[in-house]
């Protein structure tokens, strides 16, 4: 694992970005070892960091206090003769107004998704923008990118629209792009892609890696699952690796300069990516060979031909952000420093936020592309953990005791589901239907729900065929057995419990369950009752008797 660190003034490779810090394992355990080994300089740290790291009061990692180079282990911290590496105070408060920004932006996607799929470029908004003006800027917006941005009245009324009507969305727009921008601008250049085409993934997810719209696509980027296979992006039950910020921007690169190769034109890219090039290349037939976006976008599906008007009118409120008065949030750092590391055993969320004293929503934000908060263990295709960097050195420092900590759990939440199985298998009984059984009848025999005996046999439906075994959990306080209960008589109730006073919570079911040989239509019979409601303080007979 190899750790790269930044300056405000210039920032290294693709991973320019909180996220984006790239490691390699095999050299991560050096680094922090020789660290460690070094008294002097955990004695440099401790002073030139003064302000204490909070920490987290359950099952926090801490570097004891043992001979150097002994085994490190997990303890609770109750001694003070522990190693409590500091942080800077401004850099960890810059780190959680980034994390706190980033959580509360996770709901601007169905907002921008919605604007996008029922835009409307026909509707007049009022706003103070003199058309010339608008002309002019877009002229000169065009000279610099090779989009072809030409003024109309459906891209100034959307442009109108996202000022006054997204006013809001925009702004929070602006102050999240400080933080997915420059990695989106270093992989565009890269690979030769117009830098503006980072406005595309404010169209797409709102910058929201978790984002999923109606029909599946998925990320930043809103790949579909067969573009994102075609890209190979890993897609499984636990990594979604489209929801990765790193390995999906690579590929709608990728992605992008193939479409562009197809058509030589960045608008009708565009409008491929969104649609796929199968639409595009009917509305470029159905209007008569022509190759301009604006004159095919009457025959493109309804939300393409929202997508590049949308996308252009938000390509100007960044160019022109200032003019028009809005405002973002300004950070003084617009990334935070982190690190991966391979993960050695399956481990959760709720484990690693436990043991690296992390709050769960940073490793959301952090590891957005684990389905099910669970980082797979696969031998031979390691995946990877991204930490702050700050908590980066405890873990790796800790790593035998994490993973001992991790299979000591789950052996013990194993032997707790064996033991349940156990009990449950001694408390089974098997049943084999026989001709005039059906659900209900089994059910009421054995005192549990027809539900429950669904859920037990794995059945879809209530039919049952003669000969057919299922597995019946029985209620111990039921009083039942395997035989066929018999027809109720007067002397099943004894002499002191000929009358049920109704009480709170009793129905007619319940009643029937506490007196052996007494059934609902007995109830009911016996006292008179046609429905199944019940008065407090009623009181019934038990047999067909007087009371």
């Amino acid at each position: 694992m190899k750790q790269l660190t930044f300056s405000s003034g210039y920032l290294l490779g693709l991973l320019f970005c909180p996220f984006f810090v790239l490691a390699q394992d095999n050299e991560s355990t050096q680094v922090v070892v020789d660290s460690i080994n070094s008294e002097a300089v955990i004695n440099r740290v401790n002073e030139a960091l003064p302000v204490e790291d909070t920490l987290r009061a359950q099952n926090t990692i801490n570097i004891t206090n043992n001979p150097l180079g002994k085994e490190l282990s997990l303890f609770k911290p109750t001694e003070s003769s522990t190693y409590d590496l500091k942080d800077h105070a401004l850099a960890a408060k810059f780190d959680s107004l980034w994390m706190k920004e980033l959580v509360d932006a996770a709901p601007l996607f169905n907002e921008m998704y919605q604007e996008v799929l029922e835009l409307d470029t026909t509707s007049t908004i009022v706003y103070d923008l003199h058309t010339d003006t608008l002309k002019l800027r877009l002229a000169r917006l065009n000279e610099r990118t090779p989009f072809n941005i030409e003024y109309n009245a459906s891209l100034e009324n959307v442009i109108k629209s996202f000022l006054t009507r997204k006013r809001g969305l925009m702004e929070r727009m602006l102050t999240l792009s400080q933080f997915y921008f420059p990695l989106f601008e270093q992989e565009f250049d890269n690979k030769n892609i117009p830098l503006e085409m980072k406005y595309l993934s404010i169209v797409e997810s709102a910058l929201n890696p978790k984002a999923r719209s109606r029909v599946g696509a998925t990320g930043l980027w809103q790949f579909m699952y067969g573009t994102g296979k075609e890209m190979k992006l890993t897609i499984n039950s636990y990594v979604d690796e489209r929801s990765d910020p790193i390995k999906s921007t690579a590929a709608a690169a990728n992605y992008l300069n193939r479409l562009y190769r197809i058509y030589d034109d960045w608008d009708l890219a565009l409008a491929a990516y969104n649609s796929g090039p199968g639409n595009v290349n009917k509305a470029i037939r159905r209007s008569g060979g022509q190759r301009n976006y604006w004159n095919i976008r009457r025959n493109l599906p309804r939300e393409t031909a929202g997508y590049v008007p949308a996308f252009q009118a938000t390509m100007y409120i960044f160019e022109y952000a200032e003019e028009h008065g809005l405002k973002s949030k300004k950070v003084d750092r617009a990334y935070f420093e982190t690190d991966t590391v391979h993960v050695k055993s399956l481990i959760t969320f709720d484990q690693i936020s436990e043991l690296a004293a992390i709050d769960k929503d940073e490793l959301k934000i952090l590891n957005p592309h684990y389905k099910l908060e669970v980082i797979p263990y696969v031998e031979g295709k390691p995946n990877t953990l991204r930490l702050p960097v700050r908590k980066m050195g405890k873990f790796v420092a800790n790593e035998e005791a994490i993973y001992a900590h991790v299979k000591n759990e789950l052996k013990e939440k194993e032997e707790i589901v064996a033991e349940i199985q156990k009990q449950a298998e001694q408390n089974s009984i098997r049943y084999r239907v026989k001709d005039g059984d059906f659900l209900g009848k089994i059910a009421e025999r054995y005192g549990v729900r027809v539900s429950q005996l669904k859920q037990w046999n794995g059945l879809r439906s209530n039919n049952l065929r003669i000969g057919q075994r299922l597995t019946i959990y029985p209620r111990k306080d039921s009083g039942t057995s395997v035989k066929p209960r018999e027809t109720p008589t007067r002397t099943a109730v004894t002499s002191t419990s000929k009358v049920h006073e109704v009480k709170s919570g009793d129905s007619l079911w319940t009643i029937s369950r506490k007196y052996p040989g007494v059934t609902i239509e007995n109830l009911r019979k016996w006292n008179g009752i046609s429905g199944n409601n019940l008065k407090l303080g009623t009181k019934l007979k038990l047999c067909d008797c007087s009371s």
